[in-house]
């Protein structure tokens, strides 16, 4: 009798001594999770944190919800994110977007390498599209007539000189030394209608918007910036393989937590997230779009934002972007 009071004495003592975080770390059922997205909803980014979050909720046995504080440069968001505590319940859906604010902004509020990052989670290719009577067929063409013409070429880039778009083409003027003259649009859509319209004659896009465009033969579909080509344009060669050996532009989008968020619980999350990105289901709803789930671990996430926010950075303070 003495042996099983003493047992379950210790068994008690072993439970109240047990860091109360390792067991919060493990449970996400007690408390909801909440993703933000920095954007308006209806958007690839927040279609594709609404697909994570529907399948956490699942896997999860929680709720897991997005809220969209779209507008002010994310500031709003990551407020949120930053206000909030570092227990993985309140996560940010962080993408190139994202990422490209702080170093157009010298007064920026936050250093987002400094976010804890949890998991990349997709991504995608950014294609050069050009009008049908551009006398132009290939990029190698291009750069050519760029070095004859200076400045008379134009690109359209679809979210003015905050977007992955238009630092496209500042880094194919920095790799080749060109002079392109690039005009800043609102959105993605009126670059695509003045393309479609004649008023422009190139721009960058991502695949969801412009691949419908591209199979009904209205516009062509040059290059596009990916490491290898891509499965909805297997015809599309790669601007690397046809002109730039190494050249890769294009956007991702990851899951980012509060600072100083514990090593076990990103682990958790990496891992729910992880298996998500596994399921066919997912995959097949992604495709379409143009992207694709590509699961890297926090390491790799951190690493990818460290060497993003340095590279577009760089570009950003050579050409002397200001923000639109």
């Amino acid at each position: 009798m003495q042996r099983r009071s003493a047992f379950a004495f210790a068994a008690c003592l072993v439970m109240v001594c047990a860091p109360a975080h390792s067991a919060n770390a493990q449970d996400f059922s007690g408390k909801p999770i909440k993703m933000i997205v920095g954007l308006a909803a209806g958007g690839a980014t927040d279609v594709m944190a609404r697909l994570v979050a529907q399948k956490m909720s699942e896997n999860m046995r929680t709720t897991v919800f997005v809220e969209n504080r779209a507008g002010g440069n994310f500031i709003p968001a990551l407020r949120d994110l930053t206000g909030a505590p570092p227990d993985g319940h309140t996560l940010f859906f962080i993408s190139t977007s994202t990422l490209i604010t702080q170093p157009l902004h010298p007064d920026y509020p936050f250093d987002l390498t400094k976010l804890t990052a949890v998991t990349q989670v997709a991504t995608g290719p950014l294609i050069l599209v050009m009008r049908n009577d551009l006398p132009i067929k290939s990029v190698r063409a291009l750069i050519e007539a760029a070095e004859r013409n200076p400045g008379k070429l134009s690109f359209g880039a679809g979210g003015g000189t905050g977007s992955s778009l238009y630092l496209a083409t500042e880094l194919l003027k920095a790799k080749t030394g060109i002079k392109l003259t690039i005009v800043p649009y609102k959105g993605a859509g009126p670059a695509l209608n003045d393309l479609l319209g004649g008023q422009i004659p190139l721009i960058w896009a991502t695949p969801n918007a412009v691949i419908q465009f591209v199979e009904a033969g209205k516009v062509k579909a040059m290059a596009t910036a990916s490491a290898q080509r891509i499965a909805l344009l297997p015809q599309v060669p790669t601007i690397a393989e046809s002109a730039l050996p190494g050249f890769n532009v294009g956007v991702w989008f990851g899951i980012a937590a509060p600072a100083r968020t514990p090593r076990e619980v990103v682990e958790r999350l990496a891992k729910e997230i992880g298996e998500i990105s596994r399921l066919p289901e997912v995959q097949k709803r992604l495709s379409p779009l143009g992207y694709d789930l590509d699961f890297a671990g926090s390491e790799a996430l951190r690493n990818l934002i460290a060497s993003d926010h340095k590279r577009y950075g760089a570009v950003i303070r050579e050409a002397g972007i200001a923000p639109n």
